[in-house]
């Protein structure tokens, strides 16, 4: 089936979180993480190179909204929701949504027990191994790597300082020099003060299995759960952000706000690292609730 294209005048935003709750697009890349990559592209598939890069910038820092269908409604755990200080409430999908809701619970019986919240070793999710063996470089490679960026960083400031007038970045490169700069700060924390097993994250921390009792328990209680809590972020192990967050939008409707790079840690601890994001990233003013960069910014 053809994938979705962006109609015309159709925001980019919006069209990426229609494209990812497209039914077919759902059953043919079933994976969010490539599902994403397709639905950025087609965003931008009229774009040129720096609008492009841009637009996939912002989304890959901050995040995108989708609106609820069955196929993305999830009921979290209690152990999977954060508190972000925010004002909370109770949303009652059978209520609000009926019909969605029916067709939810009819998926759900179809499915039967296949019908499960993601939890380690599911296809979306590696297993500790396979995210350590990822992790894992070789040593050698990983100097090579550094020393060239470190040559091409020193190209770069040799060539401003004998410039006769200051570079003015582009939105998108100053969005790569940010990014680059959390990179960066995150293998200087790890080699300085390395120790193993000391950055292990959510990937690698060793899981207890529930048993078998516990197991059944909690998905008989998602089987008949119908409630989330709004403006409460949850952990979505199974990707492609690391939170989601149910919100209501200007329209007074529910959807999914999707946010942070789960491949990266929150240094809001480091007074210096939380200042240095929140200037960069405007949190003073982070916009509507209903948008990913307000939760972007609520976490640090």
């Amino acid at each position: 089936m053809p994938i979705p294209k962006r109609k015309k005048d159709e925001d980019k935003t919006q069209f990426v979180s229609r494209c990812m709750g497209d039914s077919v697009m759902k059953k043919d890349y079933p994976n969010n993480s490539q599902r994403v990559a397709i639905c950025l592209d087609q965003a931008t598939a009229d774009c040129d190179c720096v609008e492009a890069a841009d637009f996939k910038m912002q989304l890959e820092l901050y995040g995108y909204e989708e609106d609820i269908d069955d196929d993305n409604f999830y009921i979290p755990t209690q152990a999977e929701y954060e508190d972000f200080g925010e004002e909370t409430e109770e949303w009652d999908i059978a209520q609000a949504k009926p019909g969605l809701w029916d067709n939810i619970r009819k998926k759900k019986d179809r499915l039967g027990k296949k019908y499960k919240p993601a939890k380690p070793g599911d296809p979306d999710r590696p297993d500790k191994d396979a995210w350590k063996k990822a992790q894992s470089g070789d040593s050698e490679m990983a100097i090579d790597q550094i020393m060239k960026m470190h040559d091409q960083l020193m190209e770069v400031v040799a060539k401003m300082q004998t410039m006769q007038i200051p570079v003015e970045f582009q939105d998108w490169t100053k969005d790569m020099i940010s990014k680059a700069e959390i990179y960066v700060q995150n293998v200087y924390d790890f080699v300085k003060y390395y120790e193993p097993g000391k950055y292990e994250d959510e990937y690698t921390k060793e899981v207890d299995e529930p048993s078998e009792m516990e197991t059944e328990d909690s998905y008989a209680s998602e089987y008949q759960g119908r409630k989330v809590t709004l403006n409460k972020p949850f952990r979505t192990s199974n990707g492609p952000k690391k939170f989601a967050v149910y919100v209501k939008n200007e329209s007074g409707n529910v959807v999914i706000v999707r946010f942070g790079d789960p491949n990266m840690t929150i240094k809001k601890n480091i007074p210096e690292r939380r200042k240095s994001f929140r200037a960069r990233h405007n949190c003073d003013n982070p916009g509507p609730k209903w948008k990913a960069r307000y939760w972007a910014c609520k976490s640090w």
